[in-house]
């Protein structure tokens, strides 16, 4: 193993101002956003990230990294959210059994008028990948949020679909985890537990089954989700230390999140978890309900080998399509999976060129030639 990235460092952007900025939910829980500006400008970009990763996502410094992109794209103002879901807080590893509906409603909104409250009323793109995507779009087209300029979602959003092998683990593996194993939670770092626990028994049962690897962490990562050998990524998309560091970049993760997504996939679209629920009352039951009433424009990114949601964005680009003709855009990108896109060590030759141009056709740059 090579040199050790730190964990949660910010070496990987620089030449910009780097300060934090905590808010809370209206369900009481406090969340950051870490803003890198170089200047001000029309277009402000926020990112979000998946399930059990945080902002360090968008700012790995052992490969050209989202965020340099972006603000040496012209993008000067950007914002890197870190939700509940974030491996920087301790949220998936309590007893709370939190959905992407309080997500949707609480989290989103709460970081926008955050972010709002320093920028006003200029324009806000979003880019955002995983269950960021999916909660992030579940909150704009259920009307929790809104006057966003344009939307950019890796993998998934409001229409999910998985592989044959996830739906096994859907159905069943939220019971087996909770009350059989009695397991409060899943972690990446169950393969460097105390000698015959639960959690190294269970990592050393999945790491007999995944042979394509010796970074044990990864094994876990497959298992927690996608289905492939590995499921997230292909290697090679990867820098060595990347994979070498997967325990650092996913957290531990509450797996009533999967129940959630279970109904989303067995509804084929997604959809409150608890329709009864009254502290959600005034989101949809159906997200997608309303969905020509949205006029935001979404790109929908997806590599064509994605073994953990498949073609959910290739099937959410044709719905929401035939709802507003003409609005949205798709792209595919050949030889990549779910993570790759964003973690890729080739990510910023091979995806974010496209993700930027998206973000410029809708944005102040197109009429002034740059932002301001």
């Amino acid at each position: 193993m090579g040199a050790r990235i730190p964990r949660f460092t910010l070496e990987g952007v620089e030449n910009a101002q780097v300060s934090v900025h905590p808010f809370a939910t209206e369900d009481g829980l406090g969340l950051n956003l870490t803003r890198f500006h170089r200047a001000d400008c029309d277009d402000v970009v926020v990112l979000i990230h998946g399930l059990t990763t945080s902002s360090d996502l968008f700012i790995m410094p052992e490969h050209r990294n989202l965020v340099s992109c972006l603000l040496d794209d012209g993008f000067t103002d950007v914002w890197v959210l870190d939700f509940r879901m974030s491996n920087r807080f301790p949220y998936n590893m309590e007893t709370d059994r939190y959905s992407l509906d309080d997500i949707a409603h609480w989290d989103h909104p709460a970081a926008l008028a955050e972010v709002r409250r320093h920028v006003g009323d200029r324009r806000v793109h979003v880019i955002a990948h995983c269950l960021g995507s999916a909660s992030f779009a579940m909150s704009l087209f259920g009307g929790a949020v809104e006057d966003i300029a344009s939307l950019v979602c890796n993998s998934v959003a409001l229409t999910p679909r998985v592989p044959t092998w996830s739906k096994v683990k859907l159905n069943f593996g939220p019971f087996l985890l909770d009350y059989v194993l009695k397991l409060p939670f899943i972690d990446p770092r169950f393969s460097t537990a105390r000698p015959f626990t639960k959690g190294w028994m269970l990592a050393g049962l999945v790491s007999a089954f995944h042979r394509e690897c010796d970074v044990r962490s990864c094994h876990m990562v497959s298992f927690m989700w996608g289905s492939g050998h590995p499921a997230m990524y292909d290697h090679s998309s990867l820098e060595q230390v990347t994979h070498e560091r997967t325990a650092d970049i996913y957290g531990a993760c509450d797996v009533n999140y999967y129940r959630h997504m279970r109904r989303m996939v067995r509804a084929g679209r997604a959809v409150r978890y608890d329709p009864a629920d009254p502290r959600h009352a005034g989101l949809p039951a159906d997200y997608l309900e309303h969905a020509a009433d949205v006029r935001t424009p979404v790109l929908f990114v997806t590599g064509d080998k994605n073994r953990v949601f498949a073609d959910s964005n290739v099937v959410c680009h044709q719905v929401l399509s035939a709802a507003a003709p003409g609005l949205h855009e798709l792209t595919v990108i050949p030889g990549y999976g779910h993570q790759d896109p964003i973690m890729g060590k080739n990510a910023y030759r091979d995806v974010f060129p496209q993700m930027i141009a998206f973000l410029k056709k809708h944005s102040i740059q197109r009429h002034t030639g740059g932002a301001r």
